[in-house]
């Protein structure tokens, strides 16, 4: 840790933050796991905001607010099911929810940051563009794919039908859309072998590029 010339502690860096994103079926996920393979730490945002949607009572209450008792089950654990039924096809309710949820995330990265000891620490997200969260990064990274491809690794994994996938996607923000928001982006067309390349050739021009900064 460096010291001043008085021997008084200096304080540590704030870490460079990475935002990772990419649509259903993109390979996000997996992008992530290399990542930290990698010996980066990364922040899943999706499943925290799970977890913090049953785990933190003030946002509970705010949610229950929104959208009435039933976003909630006898258990007291979050109904998804229900609430995902309110809120598809409702884009003003769903922008709603998302602000409601969204600053509990954030407070709970900012404090999982603050734990953090590596120069770069990633942010995983669906929604980094579509909440404006790479405002709030350093850098942002897209994983995407061709359509077709996304579409089929979602039927694999979640037995949905054609139509399903593409509806969900149509709901998401278009990728020519997302790749106009930046300059680091992973195609995903190929195997795993491919995609860890790809992955650590971006991970490596960010890291390059903040060292010449």
């Amino acid at each position: 840790m460096d010291t001043t010339e008085g021997g008084t502690t200096s304080p540590e860096p704030e870490p460079r933050i990475i935002g990772l994103t990419g649509g259903i079926g993109s390979g996000k996920s997996t992008v992530a796991k290399f990542i930290e393979d990698m010996g980066f730490p990364v922040y899943y945002s999706d499943t925290r905001a799970k977890e913090i949607v049953n785990d933190n009572g003030f946002l509970k209450s705010k949610i229950i607010d929104l959208l009435g008792s039933e976003a909630y089950n006898d258990n007291g654990n979050y109904n998804r099911k229900y609430v995902a039924g309110l809120v598809f096809g409702n884009d003003e309710l769903l922008q709603k929810l998302n602000q409601t949820i969204h600053p509990a995330v954030r407070e709970d990265f900012e404090n999982w940051v603050s734990r953090q000891s590596s120069e770069f620490v990633f942010k995983e997200t669906a929604l980094l563009f579509e909440l404006g969260l790479d405002k709030e990064c350093d850098h942002s990274i897209l994983v995407t794919a061709e359509d077709n491809l996304r579409i089929k690794r979602v039927m694999d994994r979640d037995g949905k039908t054609y139509r399903e996938v593409e509806t969900i996607m149509d709901k998401q923000m278009p990728e020519k859309d997302k790749i106009r928001k930046t300059v680091f982006i992973i195609y995903n067309n190929d195997g795993l072998a491919e995609l860890r390349t790809e992955t650590e050739k971006v991970i490596n021009k960010i890291i390059r590029q903040e060292e010449t900064a």
